[in-house]
C-alpha cells in the first residue's frame, strides 16, 4: 500500500481550495517541483521523509500539508510521485495550465520568456509586448514583440489567464491599468512600487531588491552567531541512512540532488530590468 492522499469522490481540487492555509501553499509548490524531478528521473515511490529532506521541511509538516488535499490513506511504502503530483496541480490550479502575456520587453523580460522551466510547470507565454519602437517586432523566444497599445485587442484573441508585469517603476501603473482594462484578474508585478487594481484583481509583486535585503540581514545575523570555536559535527544516523542500497534508493537520491541544485539556482534573480524608456528597453 502507498500513502496517497486522494479527494473523496466527487470532490474537486477547488473544493478543497478554500481550507487550505498560504503557508502550506507555498510549500505544496515545492513540493511538486520535487515530484517533477523524481518523475523525470524515472521514481515512482518516494517515502514522506526523502520528499519532507528534498523539500526542506521536516515529514510531520509535510503529511500536515498533503492532508489537506483529502482523507489520508493506509501508511506504507511510500507516496505514488504521479498521483500525487497529479492531485497538487490539481488543487493549485494547474491541471488545465495556464496562457500567459508579459509586459515590458526589456533584459528581465526577455529571460522570463525564455526560461524552459514555465513551460514544464504548467505556465505558457503567449504574448511579449513593450511600447519602444525599436523593440517592437523583435523574435524572443520564437515569439514577436508587440505594441502595447494593442494590448487589448491581443488579450482578446489570445486568452490569457496571468499577467506578468517587468517593466520601470514608473511604467507600472499604466500597465498594471491596461492589464486590468482588457480583463486580467491575475497579475504578477516584478515593479518594486505599490500598485493599485480593484479588489478582484489578485495582484502580487517580487521585489528582488527587498529579496537582496533580507540576504544580507540572514548574512549578517549568522555572521554574528557563528561560534568562534568549531564545534565537530556530531552525525546522527537517519532513517533513510539505514536502508540498504536498492536501484530504486539510488534513483531517488539522485534525483533530490538534481531538484536541490535546482533550487539552488532558482534562487538567482534574473537581471533587474532597465528604467530606460517609457516601458522597458533590452
Amino acid at each position: 500500500m502507498t500513502e496517497q492522499h486522494e479527494a473523496p469522490s466527487g470532490v474537486s481540487g477547488r473544493a478543497l481550495q478554500k481550507d487550505i492555509p498560504q503557508a502550506t501553499v507555498a510549500r505544496l509548490a515545492t513540493y511538486l517541483r520535487v515530484l517533477a524531478t523524481l518523475a523525470d528521473e524515472g521514481v515512482a515511490i518516494v517515502s514522506s521523509e526523502e520528499l519532507a529532506v528534498a523539500a526542506g521541511v521536516n515529514s510531520a509538516k509535510l503529511r500536515k500539508d498533503l492532508s489537506f488535499l483529502g482523507p489520508n490513506g493506509v501508511r506504507g511504502v511510500g507516496y505514488d510521485v504521479a498521483r500525487l503530483r497529479t492531485r497538487i496541480e490539481d488543487v493549485l490550479g494547474l491541471s488545465q495550465g495556464h496562457r500567459v502575456v508579459l509586459v515590458g520587453a526589456g533584459n528581465l523580460g526577455r529571460a522570463l520568456v525564455g526560461y524552459g522551466g514555465f513551460q514544464r510547470r504548467g505556465f505558457t507565454v503567449v504574448g511579449i509586448f513593450d511600447n519602444h519602437p525599436e523593440v517592437i517586432g523583435l523574435p524572443v523566444a520564437g515569439l514577436v514583440v508587440r505594441d502595447v497599445a494593442g494590448l487589448a485587442e491581443a488579450v482578446a484573441a489570445l486568452d490569457p489567464t496571468i499577467a506578468v508585469i517587468t517593466v520601470p517603476d514608473d511604467a507600472a501603473q499604466d500597465a498594471c491599468d491596461r492589464l486590468v482594462a482588457a480583463g486580467l484578474q491575475s497579475i504578477l508585478s516584478f515593479a518594486p512600487v505599490e500598485l493599485i487594481a480593484p479588489s478582484t484583481v489578485e495582484l502580487r509583486r517580487v521585489d528582488l531588491a527587498v529579496e537582496l535585503q533580507m540576504l544580507s540581514f540572514e548574512r549578517v545575523r549568522n555572521a554574528d552567531n557563528a561560534s568562534p570555536a568549531k564545534t565537530p559535527e556530531v552525525v546522527r544516523p537517519s532513517r533513510i541512512s539505514h536502508r540498504a542500497p536498492t536501484a530504486h534508493t539510488s534513483a531517488v537520491h539522485q534525483a533530490l540532488k538534481h531538484s536541490a541544485a535546482a533550487h539552488t539556482a532558482s534562487s538567482h534573480p534574473a537581471t533587474e530590468p532597465s528604467s530606460k524608456g517609457s516601458v522597458v528597453i533590452p
